[in-house]
C-alpha cells in the first residue's frame, strides 16, 4: 500500500492554524460566559452584633433607604424551631438560612414555618421597609418612610411569596443577626462568589447592654439557654454568664478580623462603636454607608436627624421599639440606672471586651455617676477596619 509523505513544514504549519482557531473559538466562547471574578449585582451587608447592642437601630438606618431589601434576624425562625440545641450546633444552620435569603431564595423558610403563611408570620417583618413597599406591598412607596404600626395595619396579608418577589428588585439586600459568635463560621459566605458580602460589626460597652437587657429579661430567657447551651431551660442570667459569652464572642470576631485576617477580608470588615454612632450620627451613618455602597438622600438625613434627637431615653415598653429618643441620654443610661456592684462584676466578666473595644473601667461609684468623665476613649483612625491591618514583610 501506497504511504502518502507530507513535509514537517506542511503539518507544523496545520498545527499551529489549527491552535490559533482553537484559542480564537475559546476567546469568543468565553466573552459570552460570565467571569466567576465579577461580583455578584448585588452588595450583600450583614450587622453583625448581639442582644441590645442598638442593632435595631442600625437595621433601621439600612431598611428606610429606598435601595435596600432588609431582614432583622431571620435566624430567629432556626432558634425557635430548633431550642434544644445549642448556639455553636446552630450555627450551620443559621449560616445556611442567611446564604439563602441573601439569594432571596425564601424556599429556606419552608422548614420553619407554616406551609400556608403571609408576610406576617415572618419575624419582624414590619421593621423592613422593603415588605411595606410595592411590590411585596402596594400602600407605600420605596421612597416613603415607614413605621411598623402602619405597615402591619396595611401589609400583613400579603402572600409570603411578596417576599423573594420584593428581595430579587434590590440593590442591596441588608440583615440583621444576633446569632453568630464566630467570624469564622462566616468564611464560607465570604468566599462565595455568588455573594458580594461585607461585614458591619456593631458593639456597645457591655454596661449599657447589661442595663438594656433588664429591660427585656424574660424576651430573652429562651435565646439565654441556647447560648449556655441548656437543652432548652429557659435562663435569665443572674450571674452574667450570657454577657460573659457575648463579650468573648465580640473579642474573637474583632480579633479575627484585625489580626492577620485572610485576604478575603480585605475591604469587607467595618466594626461601629453605638456610642460613636449616637454622638455624631450623620458622619458614622455617612462612613457605614460609604462602606456598603449607599448614598444618604435628603429625608434620610431629616428622618436620622428627628430619630437622634427626642426626648428622654426611652421607656421599658419600647425596648424592642424604634422611637425618637435622646440617643446620646440612651447610651449612658447605664452609668444612673446600674449599681457600682452590678457594674464591678460586669467589668470582671466583659474586661477584655471592654479595653479592646475602647472604653475605660470605672473604679468606683464615684467616676460611675460623673458624666464629665468620658469612659468612651477617642477612636484611633482606621481602628475598626480591615484597613488598620498592615502585614509585617
Amino acid at each position: 500500500m501506497a504511504r502518502i509523505r507530507i513535509p514537517s513544514t506542511i503539518v507544523i504549519i496545520f498545527v499551529t492554524v489549527q491552535t490559533g482557531l482553537l484559542l480564537f473559538m475559546y476567546a469568543q466562547y468565553s466573552s459570552f460566559m460570565p467571569q466567576s471574578e465579577e461580583k455578584p449585582s448585588q452588595v450583600h451587608i450583614l450587622i453583625l452584633s448581639s442582644w441590645r447592642s442598638g442593632s435595631s437601630f442600625v437595621g433601621q438606618l439600612f431598611s428606610q433607604h429606598p435601595s435596600v431589601f432588609y431582614l432583622m434576624e431571620p435566624a430567629w425562625h432556626v432558634w425557635v424551631k430548633m431550642y434544644q440545641n445549642s448556639a455553636k450546633v446552630l450555627h450551620m444552620a443559621v449560616r445556611d438560612l442567611v446564604r439563602s435569603v441573601f439569594l432571596c431564595d425564601m424556599s429556606v423558610f419552608d422548614a420553619y414555618m407554616p406551609w400556608k403563611r403571609n408576610l406576617s408570620d415572618l419575624f419582624q417583618w414590619a421593621a423592613s421597609r422593603a415588605l411595606c413597599s410595592a411590590p411585596a406591598c402596594d400602600s407605600f412607596q420605596r421612597t416613603d418612610i415607614t413605621s411598623e404600626l402602619a405597615c402591619k395595619t396595611l401589609c400583613g396579608r400579603y402572600p409570603f411569596s411578596k417576599v423573594e418577589e420584593a428581595c430579587k428588585t434590590y440593590s442591596h439586600v441588608v440583615i440583621k443577626e444576633v446569632r453568630f459568635f464566630d467570624l469564622k463560621v462566616l468564611y464560607p459566605l465570604l468566599t462565595d462568589p455568588s455573594l458580594n458580602l461585607k461585614i458591619i460589626h456593631l458593639v456597645r460597652d457591655p454596661r449599657a447592654v447589661v442595663k438594656s437587657r433588664e429591660q427585656s429579661v424574660k424576651a430573652l430567657a429562651r435565646d439565654n439557654g441556647i447560648v449556655l447551651s441548656t437543652n432548652g431551660t429557659k435562663v435569665e442570667d443572674s450571674k452574667y454568664k450570657v454577657m460573659q459569652e457575648v463579650c468573648r464572642s465580640h473579642v474573637q470576631i474583632y480579633e479575627t478580623a484585625t489580626l492577620k485576617p485572610p485576604n478575603f477580608l480585605k475591604d469587607r470588615y467595618l466594626m461601629v462603636r453605638f456610642e460613636d454612632l449616637v454622638r455624631d450620627p450623620l458622619s458614622e451613618i455617612s462612613e457605614m454607608y460609604k462602606f456598603a455602597d449607599l448614598s444618604l438622600t435628603p429625608r434620610l438625613k431629616s428622618w436620622i436627624y428627628n430619630i437622634t434627637h427626642g426626648q428622654g431615653p426611652g421607656k421599658k415598653k419600647e425596648a424592642f421599639k424604634i422611637t425618637s429618643r435622646d440617643a446620646v441620654s440612651v447610651s449612658q443610661a447605664w452609668r444612673n440606672v446600674l449599681s457600682f456592684q452590678k457594674v464591678k462584676k460586669i467589668q470582671e466578666v466583659c474586661k477584655g471586651a471592654i479595653n479592646i473595644l475602647g472604653y475605660q473601667l470605672v473604679d468606683s461609684e464615684k467616676e460611675q455617676r460623673d458624666l464629665t468623665l468620658d469612659l468612651v476613649l477617642p477612636r484611633r483612625q482606621n481602628q475598626f477596619s480591615w484597613s488598620s491591618f498592615h502585614p509585617k514583610h
